[in-house]
């Protein structure tokens, strides 16, 4: 009897032994799994109080796996262990196998701070290991596998409707889930014989909302046919191979085949008239000889002044020829001058610089407040730069003349009969 209440009394002596966090990893719950069949690792973290800083979960290697940290919302959790209450996060990992054949994760170190009773601490706990097993589909490949993929595709235009120089815009999207954008391959579009094309940068996105909480991920392909000879023509149906997880089974998605038809271009109106175009050009070449005296005048005078002049007066006419060249007229003739003359990418150029320089983003904006004409000479150029026969439509005298025209800055309103509302003392 002494001696069971000796070791009572020691027990009760012993101080209390303190709750530790820890942290503990699964993989989730199904059934067969094939190469490229995202899978997910569930990580909990726990810890007694609360967190003062959120748990650093690493990446870590996987041989013949890729395995990433998905951006989506930690979920919180709560815990009680032995009348003690813990608090958890809890967080997945992604992982994609790329063969057959067993895997094993490895032990993930976690650390962070946490405080409890009052008392602030910082902990490193780790995870145990596991092991998960893939299984082949007999020849060798790695489909790209996911839950309820769709395809589907638009284009900006009616593509029985085009026009010599248009271009078809062609979407194809492409959703799933269970799965990465960055996972999905991209589509297999083929050639339109007759038609130049060329895809622009795939759209990336996941973590897209959908119906009863499912998040998808979309991957959008954009394909641009331009038409430079009338006549019918055909987009290739597409076939988008994938593993199906919930029928077990290899399928691919479809898209029809699509007809295009194209027809000469269209009629221009209001660029034919010659005697407005002549009126322009005899002002453009008083312009330009204008231009030309000052010039070299000015180049005159620099010389000149080189010699003769001390060197403040020579800054201030340096300044001057400065300020003349950067007048809004001798650019206007530079940019006349570089359409008349120079290739067409560096017309291009200069009138993406001319339309930001008023004020516009961009030269399809510039040109929409231009009129109808300017519009047509600046599809007629883009046209010619992006068709793939290098067919020559834009013609270089009615771009430099409706062009400079249309940059001209509006007059000053007439002055008002009406005296000023509120006149100045003494006027």
């Amino acid at each position: 009897m002494r001696t069971v209440l000796a070791l009572l009394a020691i027990l009760v002596s012993l101080p209390a032994v303190a709750a530790e966090p820890f942290a503990r990893a699964s993989l989730e719950e199904g059934g067969q799994l094939v190469p490229g069949q995202q899978l997910h690792l569930t990580v909990d973290v726990f810890a007694p109080g609360f967190f003062t800083s959120p748990p650093q979960l690493p990446l870590f290697d996987i041989p013949d796996a890729l395995v990433t940290l998905p951006e989506e919302r930690a979920s919180n959790l709560t815990q009680t262990i032995d009348g003690v209450e813990f608090t958890g996060i809890r967080r997945q990992y992604a992982i994609v196998p790329e063969r057959a054949g067993s895997f094993a994760v490895p032990p993930i170190v976690i650390a962070f701070s946490y405080s409890s009773g009052g008392a602030a601490a910082k902990a490193s706990v780790s995870t145990g290991a596991t092991n998960f097993e893939v299984t082949g589909l007999g020849d060798g490949s790695m489909p790209f596998s996911a839950h309820q993929l769709e395809i589907a595709q638009s284009f900006d235009r009616d593509p029985k409707s085009l026009h010599v120089g248009d271009a078809l815009v062609r979407t194809i999207t492409i959703t799933a889930r269970e799965t990465q954008a960055m996972l999905m391959p991209p589509v297999q579009a083929g050639n339109a014989p007759g038609l130049a094309q060329y895809a622009k940068p795939p759209k990336l996105e996941d973590g897209i909302s959908a119906a009863r909480g499912d998040m998808l991920s979309r991957r959008t392909d954009t394909v641009v046919y331009t038409v430079s000879q009338a006549g019918s023509f055909v987009l290739p149906a597409i076939r988008y191979p994938w593993f199906d997880i919930d029928a077990a089974a290899a399928t691919a998605a479809m898209l029809p085949a699509t007809s295009v038809e194209a027809a000469a271009a269209a009629a221009r109106n209001g660029i034919a008239p010659q005697q407005p175009i002549s009126r322009s050009t005899t002002f453009e070449g008083r312009r330009k000889l204008s231009l030309a005296i000052l010039l070299a005048l000015a180049a005159i005078a620099a010389t000149w002044s080189a010699r003769r002049l001390p060197a403040a007066a020579l800054r201030h006419l340096r300044a001057a020829i400065g300020r003349l060249r950067n007048a809004r007229r001798f650019r206007l003739h530079r940019l006349r001058k570089t359409i008349l003359t120079a290739a067409l990418p560096e017309v291009y150029a200069a009138l993406q610089a001319w339309a930001m320089s008023e004020g516009f983003r961009t030269l399809d904006a510039w040109g929409d407040t231009r009129g109808a004409i300017a519009k047509d000479v600046i599809r007629d150029l883009e046209a010619s730069l992006f068709a793939a026969t290098g067919e020559q439509s834009f013609d270089r005298k009615v771009a430099a003349t409706v062009l400079t025209q249309a940059s001209t800055p509006l007059r000053a309103p007439p002055a008002s009969p009406l005296p000023p509302l509120n006149p100045a003392h003494g006027a």
